[in-house]
């Protein structure tokens, strides 16, 4: 889902408990109190427009790299990936920029 920077702040302080928009959230759907019944579904993947075309132009991304980023990044966290300490955020940093390669490869 992509949302606006106002809708993202909200699901960030009800979900996370933290004050103002972030890039990218991820919710579950195989973990928790209300379980969904099809197996296959992982989750939603909740993207933040505003800060994704914030962070493009930081980095140097177009806002369409940007959003497929953390959109990876988002699935990543589905996945079980986690960022929470040095060694798995690098770890999940060459994951995400792996995969984005398959997309956007890095110019010779």
């Amino acid at each position: 889902m992509l949302v606006d920077a106002t809708e993202m702040a909200e699901l960030n302080r009800v979900y996370r408990g933290k004050e103002g928009p972030t890039n990218v959230l991820s919710f579950s759907q195989l973990e928790g109190a209300d379980l969904q019944q099809h197996p296959n579904l992982l989750g939603d993947v909740v993207i933040c427009t505003d800060r994704a075309a914030d962070d493009a132009a930081e980095l140097g991304y177009t806002e369409e790299e940007m959003l497929l980023y953390l959109l990876i990044h988002g699935i990543l966290h589905l996945l079980g990936h986690v960022h929470d300490e040095p060694m798995e955020a690098a770890t999940m940093q060459q994951r995400v920029d792996a995969i984005f390669a398959d997309f956007y490869p890095p110019p010779d």
